[in-house]
């Protein structure tokens, strides 16, 4: 087995990572996330400024989750720190799709002369903004972020039609960091 016991990740200054036995909870200047991170043969430790990820069980399986929880927590860390953001485009040809934040919602009106709206569920405390023909996402959590705005572009999937020839719908054109 020539892959490494533990992983080591540094926490950046201004950020809290505070961790109670598989709760972990990251506290910085956008907000704070908690998540349960866990798996069998696998041990998170906190010292000083560092997040140590320990394998009990040196196995394939445990080295694969290892690099996953470090990622996650890495994840957590860049969301707390700058917000992430996702660009969507409104496309449309003849039919104006017109959008409103309805609570918990995306209501997405008029798509290819349809008279019902569709709806795009968001995903916890992410915020969407209408500007036009674009649709900005964004939040502190990749996970809500992300699939709030695949629940979006999966609202307008075209299913009857030739997807070649009605293009119309919201797709996802820049992933950024702010």
């Amino acid at each position: 087995m020539g892959k490494e016991l533990e992983k080591v990740l540094d926490i950046p200054e201004g950020i809290e990572v505070v961790l109670k036995d598989n709760d972990i909870s990251v506290n910085g200047p956008n907000g704070v996330i908690h998540r349960e991170l866990w798996y069998p043969g696998i041990v998170i430790d906190q010292k000083d400024n560092t997040i140590i990820i320990n394998l009990t069980i040196n196995r394939k399986k445990q080295q694969a989750m290892a690099g996953t929880i470090a990622s996650h927590i890495r994840n957590m860390i860049g969301g707390v720190a700058s917000s992430y953001i996702y660009l969507l485009k409104v496309v449309y040809s003849h039919f104006p799709i017109q959008l409103t934040v309805d609570g918990d919602y995306l209501k997405i009106g008029n798509f290819l002369g349809e008279k019902k709206p569709r709806k795009a569920k968001i995903i916890g405390d992410t915020t969407v903004k209408v500007k036009g023909n674009e649709v900005v996402v964004k939040g502190i959590n990749i996970e809500h972020v992300g699939q709030t705005a695949a629940n979006i572009q999966q609202a307008t999937k075209i299913k009857r039609f030739d997807p070649r020839v009605f293009q119309d719908g919201i797709y996802v054109v820049e992933k950024t960091r702010g």
